[in-house]
């Protein structure tokens, strides 16, 4: 075929795809069905509103759940769980550390060479592995098994440099994203499993022990020396390298917090007395639930098919695992009820979780006139080709709706926190200075989403307060912290000195 063939040939096809794209809406709109879908997309919007006043109300109503957890165990959905990480990062930490980062489906292994005083991360090397969803709700032992087997790959491709002095273990920081309940620095049961996990037998066991008992399995000479949430990780790797940082948010494939808390406002802390005077809290925000929240029909659908139903809310409306099955779910509704893509609903759509983050990430962010990226991510994906111009408009709309509201309700959350420090004012004659370290996929690729949760942050917290608190991206902060606590409680620490 000559090539003036080939060009008539996609011509033709461009041809007939805009016309099937046009006749579709206009059947749309002789049928009143065009009416009818953009009468879900109002309702949708509508009962996903976040004025100021409401997310006030989140902020306080979370603010309250804060106090009952500090106050005793199981006294709030918010867990408030105690870290044991009562001394953050100097600076000064020397030497070489491993990390282990279990965040959600993918883990991260990483080597971190620590320069000491003034000389900061010498180098750091790291690699990244997808769990198996077979894993994600096998056995305990399967699972661990396999994290341990990669980081042994990756401990044994270490040449000359990194060996160790006799007598000596590698020492590791173990991040592990999900609820525990800690019974030091290197210990901790879990509470539940989160972000599509769901192992049972692994409940109410050490996980570190857990991840021992493989690593003597393997013969991988190594011990946990600090076992932390990503977001305690993330705010010590902050501190390393700012003295500032006084809290860590998590926004990625789920959605947590911690921050500095004064020792005398734990009630339930029944340890010796805190030589700091303070303790890193992880709030296990994610869990946070309030008539407060806009709530739809599809946020109730989404949580009664996941594998928690009625837990981590506040999490099911923030996080990247999220928010593409909402926009998911409001265009199977289209479709089923107005023929949005026509007279058959597309069997793509009918697929959980089909809709990831980054695609609706992509859509929303499509700044082409024609919405050429939408029409790719719907074409490849749903395998729908007949979408018009103001058809696409609509779908841009639904991911600015389902971001927003995310966004926003992150924003709230990190008014709580600021409350609960006592740096949402000003207070007389000071003018101190709070850092926030970031951290996750969401926030950091989703520029859309985060420049909406800043702008409502300083929204609500006023101009004045807004100068003084700085939203920091920390890649891979919770990795690099763990590491660094690891150096911090290393059983070689005075030895070294």
């Amino acid at each position: 075929m000559g090539k003036v063939a080939v060009r008539v040939s996609v011509v033709c096809g461009v041809a007939v795809a805009v016309t099937a794209a046009v006749v579709v809406h206009r059947k749309m709109k002789k049928s009143g069905k065009w009416e009818k879908a953009m009468e879900i997309v109002k309702e949708f919007e509508e009962k996903c509103a976040t004025p100021i006043s409401k997310l006030r109300q989140v902020a306080d109503a979370m603010l309250v759940e804060m106090h009952a957890g500090l106050a005793s165990e199981g006294g709030s959905k918010l867990k408030m769980l105690i870290s044991y990480v009562d001394n953050l990062p100097t600076g000064n930490e020397k030497g070489l550390f491993y990390a282990l980062d279990l965040g959600g489906t993918n883990f991260r292994v990483l080597r971190l060479h620590l320069g000491g005083k003034g000389r900061g991360i010498v180098s750091k090397q790291f690699e990244e592995v997808s769990i198996p969803r077979s894993l994600m709700t096998g056995t305990s032992d399967a699972l661990f098994d396999f994290i341990v087997a990669e980081l042994a790959k990756f401990v044994a491709q270490e040449g000359m440099d990194f060996e160790l002095r006799p007598g000596r273990q590698r020492e590791l920081g173990f991040t592990f994203s999900f609820p525990v309940l800690q019974s030091s620095i290197s210990s901790g049961t879990l509470v539940r499993w989160t972000k599509g996990f769901s192992i049972e037998e692994t409940v109410g066991r050490d996980v570190v022990a857990e991840l021992t008992k493989a690593m003597e399995k393997q013969g991988l000479n190594m011990r946990v020396s600090a076992f932390v949430n990503d977001p305690v990780g993330t705010l010590a790797g902050g501190r390393f390298t700012n003295n500032d940082v006084v809290a860590a948010v998590i926004l990625g494939t789920g959605s947590n917090a911690a921050y500095v808390e004064r020792a005398h406002a734990i009630p339930k802390w029944h340890g010796l007395p805190l030589k700091s005077g303070e303790m890193v809290i992880n709030t296990e925000w994610g869990n946070f639930k309030s008539s407060h929240l806009p709530l739809t029909e599809y946020d109730h659908e989404l949580d009664a098919e996941t594998l928690h139903p009625g837990e981590q809310i506040y999490e099911k409306v923030t996080s990247g695992m999220y928010l593409g099955e909402i926009v998911r779910k409001v265009l199977r509704r289209m479709a089923e009820e107005a023929a949005f893509f026509g007279d058959t609903v597309p069997p793509k759509l009918k697929v959980p979780f089909i809709l990831g983050t980054p695609i609706i990430s992509a859509m929303h962010q499509d700044t082409s006139p024609d919405l050429k990226v939408v029409a790719n991510r719907l074409k490849d994906i749903l395998e729908i080709s007949n979408t018009s111009l103001k058809m696409r408009k609509v779908i841009v709309e639904l991911c600015n709706i389902v971001a927003t509201r995310g966004a926003r309700l992150s924003a709230a959350g990190i008014l709580s926190i600021l409350k609960k420090m006592g740096r949402d004012t000003m207070r007389e004659g000071e003018k101190q200075r709070t850092v926030i370290a970031m951290d996750g996929g969401l926030y950091e690729h989703y520029t859309e989403y985060r420049n909406c949760l800043e702008n409502t942050l300083n929204e609500l917290v006023g101009k004045e307060v807004s100068e003084t608190v700085v939203l920091e991206l920390a890649n891979d902060g919770s990795g690099i912290g763990a590491a660094i606590l690891a150096a911090c409680h290393s059983k070689y620490l005075e030895t070294d000195e």
